[in-house]
């Protein structure tokens, strides 16, 4: 017996070592990449914030950043003050990180931005100064001059168009009522509505840390960490005008979410679902319910952590 239980601490011990052995490996490997939406290009390797005329220099997207990315990277996006017009997605073993060195996406102050111009053509004259178009999806939310406009509730059952504000607008029969100024067209004012419908989605990755991002209209999530993610954090994060929540967290997730803002959402700031867990740190969750409370679970949990914790 005593010789099985010193084989069996040799082995724990070797398998510790190799672990350990493992990760520092890895860990002397990991780089830094560097993604700039103004003078970047994707063709180029994004292992330098500057280009040097070959194919060094830092990339276009986040997206590229993310697959040419390995374990224990650290993604940085320059703020250019131009937004970046994408959905990212981190997921599996190349964009996780390792015990003690977290694979980070930082943004510092960077906008990630799910809107797009709304085509002028596709707006049809429905009533006094009131049009429609299409809705894209029922979190469908309608921008004017770069901020949510106000919308009118419609209730589910409703039969009848509601009577609109100038401004105003609403969802009703899958379709947008915008109702304009009297001498003006829809065509006259800055239009935008959510199309990309996630903004960052984790799925299957450990160890990441998201950060600094200011992550605006899309049509579901501004966050999504969709199942099997876990020791993620999101810190200092803006998540707003996203057409279903701000942060939503599913399957058997665990994230913890500090230091962030979020708000003026569709229809939760914060999301929980399936057997997730989230817990919550020093944030300004701004709850607007009943459309849109601060914490919506699903399933999940929520654990709020003290300022020491």
């Amino acid at each position: 017996m005593d010789a099985r239980n010193h084989w069996i601490r040799k082995s724990c011990w070797l398998v510790a070592c190799l672990t350990l052995t493992f990760n520092l490996a890895y860990e002397a490997d990991a780089r830094d990449l560097y993604v700039n939406n103004v003078t970047g290009n994707d063709a180029q390797d994004g292992l330098v914030p500057t280009g040097t005329g070959s194919k060094s220099g830092p990339v276009r997207s986040i997206s590229r950043a993310l697959q040419l990315a390995g374990k224990g990277d650290t993604i940085h996006v320059a703020n250019t003050g131009d937004p970046y017009r994408e959905s990212v997605s981190l997921q599996g073993g190349n964009n996780s990180g390792l015990i003690g060195k977290s694979f980070q996406l930082l943004g510092d102050g960077v906008v990630l931005d799910g809107r797009t111009e709304v085509d002028d053509d596709s707006w049809e004259l429905s009533a006094d100064n009131v049009y429609s178009m299409p809705a894209p999806s029922p979190f469908t939310i309608l921008y004017l001059d770069n901020k949510p406009a106000t919308q009118v509730d419609v209730a589910v059952d409703s039969e009848q168009l509601p009577e609109l504000e100038e401004h105003q607008w609403c969802l009703f029969n899958r379709k947008i009522y915008f109702k304009t100024e009297r001498t003006k067209l829809p065509r006259d004012y800055d239009l935008t509505y959510n199309t990309r419908r996630v903004g960052i989605t984790l799925v299957n990755c450990r160890n990441v840390t998201v950060r600094g991002f200011i992550v605006q209209g899309f049509q579901l999530d501004g966050i999504n960490a969709h199942d099997n993610v876990f020791g993620a954090s999101v810190l200092g994060v803006t998540a707003r005008g996203n057409g279903r929540s701000g942060i939503s967290v599913g399957g058997a997730s665990r994230v913890t979410i500090e230091a962030c803002l979020v708000g003026n959402n569709g229809k939760a700031q914060v999301r929980t679902e399936g057997f997730s867990e989230i817990r919550l740190k020093n944030n300004d969750l701004i709850d607007d319910a009943p459309r849109a409370p601060a914490i919506v679970s699903e399933g999940g949990r929520v654990k709020q952590l003290k300022a020491d914790d």
